[in-house]
Formats: structure tokens, C-alpha cells, sequence
């Protein structure tokens, strides 16, 4: 099982990327989803991780990034 740190920096990333649109937060996420998906986790956990982690990766950048 991945340690909980490993899934809060993921779900930071992920509401920094929803909050200000930041492509470098999304890309960041979508890397961590992908490490998460090679982790002892679930089928179910790790289908939602791998969906997640395209649609980050394919997401366009609408927003100035400021991080």
C-alpha cells in the first residue's frame, strides 16, 4: 500500500492544477498517479489513478501558471 504522503502530494497537485489551472501541477499529478498505478493498490483504485492520469495528461493549459 503507497504511504499516505504519497497520495496527499497527489491530491495537492491535484487541487493546485483545479484551483489555478497550473499545467506543471497537472503534469506533476499524472506522474505521481502513474507511480501510484505501479504500487500494490487495487484494480478498481488503480483504473481510476490511470483514467485520472490521461485526462491530466492530456489537459490544456487555460490559466497563467504561478507556481
Amino acid at each position: 500500500m503507497p504511504p499516505c504522503e504519497l497520495w496527499a502530494a497527489t491530491l495537492s497537485l491535484l487541487l493546485i492544477h483545479e484551483e489555478t489551472g497550473c499545467r506543471h501541477s497537472a503534469l506533476n499529478a499524472a506522474r505521481l498517479l502513474d507511480h501510484l498505478c505501479d504500487m500494490e493498490i487495487d484494480d478498481d483504485t488503480r483504473r481510476l489513478c490511470e483514467r485520472a492520469s490521461q485526462r491530466l495528461g492530456t489537459t490544456e493549459a487555460h490559466h497563467a501558471c504561478t507556481a
